[in-house]
């Protein structure tokens, strides 16, 4: 499995940035436009839709269709854990893929206060390209087209939340 890993520091508080990364409104804003992103349906864990917060059992589907090329990518990822502890001024959150282009792909999302205006924003994709043997050993040549995407959410979340 491959691991790619990129972090910001946003002038904004914890809770805000903690809100803001909380639901698919958040998730659609700081998806690059290129990608085309819709979101399909968002269920809660008791399977209400559109949940106001995507908190941990919740499903988000949703269709890609990277540069406009090609027929659209389907994404089921389920957030397996969310956690946020004030008095530690941390925060978690991980999203699990059950259904998409890749074999594998766990993307998790950490808070950490940096003072009381300030948060880091730290992303961790575990993930396995697909193609079998030839997947993995292009695996590690994956960050080429994260860093672009990654480079976007940290610099919309900056301009979205620094205000």
């Amino acid at each position: 499995m491959v691991v790619f890993e990129r972090e910001v520091r946003v002038a904004a508080p914890l809770p805000e940035v903690w809100a803001f990364h909380s639901t698919s409104d958040g998730l659609v804003a700081l998806t690059p436009d290129w990608m085309h992103l819709r979101v399909e349906e968002t269920r809660g864990p008791d399977g209400d839709p559109n949940p106001e917060v995507l908190g941990e059992g919740a499903v988000v589907i949703s269709t890609a269709r990277p540069f406009g090329v090609g027929p659209r990518q389907r994404w089921v990822s389920e957030i397996v854990e969310r956690r946020f502890d004030e008095d530690e001024g941390t925060a978690v959150f991980r999203d699990v893929m059950r259904d998409g282009p890749f074999p594998k792909w766990e993307h998790t999302h950490r808070f950490r206060a940096d003072g009381d205006d300030a948060t880091i924003v730290h992303d961790r994709v575990e993930y396995e390209l697909p193609g079998g043997p030839f997947g993995r050993a292009v695996g590690p040549v994956g960050f080429l087209g994260m860093e672009p995407v990654f480079r976007y959410r940290h610099q919309r979340t900056k301009e979205l939340l620094e205000g």
